[in-house]
């Protein structure tokens, strides 16, 4: 069980790593590249 749960939170982290910069598209790129590895960045701790 732990383990699908880790995967979950995962899943959930990358998803807003790697999709949430289509929101930001008035922000520049250097931005949201920093803040979507900072996110990627927490999923990888798990």
């Amino acid at each position: 069980m732990k383990t699908i749960v880790l995967l979950t939170v995962s899943n959930i982290f990358m998803t807003f790593a790697w999709y949430g910069h289509l929101k930001f598209k008035t922000k520049p790129l250097v931005w949201v590249i920093l803040i979507s590895w900072l996110i990627a960045f927490v999923e990888y701790c798990f």
